[in-house]
């Protein structure tokens, strides 16, 4: 008899890999981020698709108190949910909104590294950055966040990823840029700081480094870090285009619909 922790990771896996949307899953894996974590990592080992990268999640600090909890997550990012900017994206009722976030590609080297990873060191082993969109939700039938079990159990909630043109990497104030998220169609418009995200895109990025190099994660190539939402988790209120712009890195398309 398979437990009820592998029967709900066989749910949530198949519901990833089909694109279906599944009924809520048992309360015990989401109340608390523990036993959220140990779903997650679970359904990530059955799943055998190439991983691009790694998301930062929970990374408001408001949002940190809120929930009691001690500090953000990480969640796998794989390459079907990969897009360049501009492309279309097909949401749902279990789509919860969209996020602006800095993005960093970290050079493969990093693997291995031995230490900590610092603010003093992160810089060598970052080849570019860019901004990104992230339109996050659920497999299941639910809405909102009542905790950070929520997100980190059903994959952290990523649905798709789109990725603006990568700059090579140089040292700016990443933690005091405007940023700005667009829907000229429906007139919405949502405006937000880097600063806002875990005190800087960089710390979150040191941050997901350090969980990686603790779970012995090992991709042997480059891979993308995305940081966390600098202008919150915007609700989606209308198809068309949504542009996503963060000052001195450029600016990032989605097409909703």
């Amino acid at each position: 008899m398979k437990s009820l922790i592998e029967k709900t990771s066989d749910k949530l896996v198949n519901a990833f890999l089909k694109n279906k949307i599944i009924k809520p899953i048992p309360s015990k894996f989401t109340k608390k981020l523990i036993e959220a974590q140990k779903l997650r990592k679970l359904c990530e080992r059955k799943i055998t698709l190439p991983i691009i990268g790694f998301k930062a999640a929970g990374t408001g600090i408001p949002l940190i108190k809120k929930f009691k909890e001690k500090e953000p997550f990480y969640a796998s990012v794989y390459k079907k949910n990969f897009l360049k900017s501009g492309r279309r994206v097909k949401i749902n009722k279990a789509t919860l909104g969209i996020e602006l976030e800095v993005c960093y590609k970290i050079k493969k080297s990093f693997f291995s590294s031995k230490g900590l990873i610092t603010m003093k060191n992160i810089s060598k082993y970052i080849s570019h950055m860019a901004p990104c969109i992230e339109v996050v939700g659920y497999r299941q039938r639910k809405k909102g966040i009542t905790s950070f079990g929520d997100l980190c159990s059903d994959f952290g909630a990523n649905v798709k990823f789109l990725v603006g043109s990568a700059k090579k990497y140089k040292r700016i104030n990443i933690g005091n840029l405007k940023t700005n998220i667009a829907n000229k169609k429906i007139n919405q418009s949502v405006t937000g700081n880097t600063n806002t995200v875990y005190i800087n895109p960089l710390n979150s990025l040191r941050f997901v480094l350090n969980k990686i190099k603790k779970d012995k994660i090992n991709l042997d190539k480059d891979f993308w870090v995305f940081t966390g939402s600098s202008v919150g988790v915007v609700p989606i209120k209308g198809k068309g285009i949504y542009i996503g712009k963060i000052d001195k890195l450029g600016s990032v398309k989605a097409k909703i619909s």
